[in-house]
């Protein structure tokens, strides 16, 4: 049974993050059963769109700039990256322009490293007690995304992990209560998605497991 199938058993979606792979190797993935695919760069995700099978389910889980957003809103599932109240205002705009509603993720920094991006709990509360969000029709919030300090300490990233689970909690209880679609928790890469599958993700994010070191 392939690594999906495996994933599918248990109500989690594999993400196949295929940056910097070419087509060619994502539509053998896609020949197989794959779906999700998964890219951190608007340049080669629209390349790719282009080229490929219109029923391919593709989500942004890399930093995203404002000024980009409008040359991914027309075919983007979801975003995995949301990191200011900003970046959601162009979401909405540029989804609003192609007649569409794209789903959104808002990313927390549980790493122990700063260079990663995404809002602290507090900061992510903050955002959703100001009401504004409630204005952007064209953009439907459906959850959280994270992402553990990378290291071999597997408590260490367990605890992350279980903070994540913990903040997907607090935010549904206080401001998705009777929201249906505010139930997803994207967390765990290639070496790490067992611990978060085992801490409640949704959706994982692997890309060398399938594709191989790049």
């Amino acid at each position: 049974m392939n690594l999906r199938n495996i994933l599918e058993q248990s109500g989690i979606t594999l993400i196949a993050v295929s940056k910097t792979y070419p087509p060619e190797r994502l539509l053998e993935e896609y020949n197989k059963g794959q779906r999700v695919f998964g890219e951190n760069k608007v340049q080669e995700i629209t390349a790719k769109y282009e080229v490929l099978p219109k029923d391919i389910q593709w989500h942004f889980i890399g930093h995203l700039q404002r000024n980009k957003v409008k040359y991914i809103a027309s075919f983007i599932d979801t975003i995995h990256s949301i990191d200011s109240f900003e970046l959601l205002q162009e979401i909405h705009k540029q989804a609003q322009k192609n007649g569409r509603t794209i789903k959104c993720l808002l990313q927390f920094h549980i790493a122990q490293e700063e260079t990663k991006f995404g809002f602290s709990k507090e900061e992510g509360i903050a955002l959703l007690e100001q009401n504004d969000w409630k204005a952007l029709t064209s953009v439907e919030i459906c959850g959280v995304m994270g992402m553990a300090t990378f290291s071999e300490d597997k408590t260490l990233v367990r605890e992350e992990f279980k903070q994540l689970k913990g903040i997907f909690e607090q935010l549904k209880s206080s401001f998705f209560p009777n929201s249906p679609h505010f139930k997803e928790i994207s967390m765990g890469m290639s070496g790490d998605w067992e611990i978060a599958a085992e801490e409640g993700a949704t959706l994982v994010r692997i890309g060398s497991l399938i594709f191989g070191n790049r």
